[in-house]
């Protein structure tokens, strides 16, 4: 009885060059070559050829045909709808920015602070912003305007120590 390496050292480099000559690539053909060792190994099936070395060309040709048919019904998908979500530097970059103006942020009185929340994240007009505060509306636009003001001298800033 033939061992599996017995088998293997044997006929690989005849099962290799037959398995290149059809792919027309290496890689693909050492695929080839392993898949047609373990299908003749384990198979279940009785020989049925005259020579074992026509046994393992045989089945290294149906697995070429059957990767190729696997291949064909491949089709590539197009990048059409591009993901939408910002990639790992533009959720770093945020982050970033999002934290210097926290930092700016915490300088300032509670009330201007409460009034840039209420309008920029809350996106309340600048007369209910008034009334919530117990301003005038003019003041909640000067508080609001300050701040912007600020947070952009700030990036400024930032930029040119960059």
């Amino acid at each position: 009885m033939l061992s599996f390496q017995d088998l293997y050292q044997s006929y690989a480099s005849d099962v290799y060059r037959f398995s290149f000559w059809l792919a027309g690539d290496g890689l693909e053909a050492e695929d080839i070559t392993s898949e047609t060792f373990i299908r003749a190994w384990t198979g279940k099936r009785p020989i049925r050829t005259e020579t074992l070395k026509a046994y393992l060309f045989t089945i290294a040709r149906n697995v070429f045909l059957q990767r190729r048919r696997r291949r064909e019904r491949q089709v590539s998908l197009e990048d059409v709808y591009p993901d939408p979500s910002p990639g790992p530097a533009s959720l770093l970059e945020s982050r970033l920015e999002l934290g210097r103006v926290q930092c700016v942020l915490r300088t300032l009185p509670e009330i201007d602070r409460a009034a840039f929340a209420l309008r920029v994240q809350h996106e309340l007009p600048y007369a209910e912003i008034a009334r919530t505060l117990e301003l005038s509306e003019t003041a909640a636009r000067v508080k609001v305007h300050r701040i912007r003001k600020k947070l952009l001298a700030d990036a400024v800033h930032m930029e040119v120590a960059e």
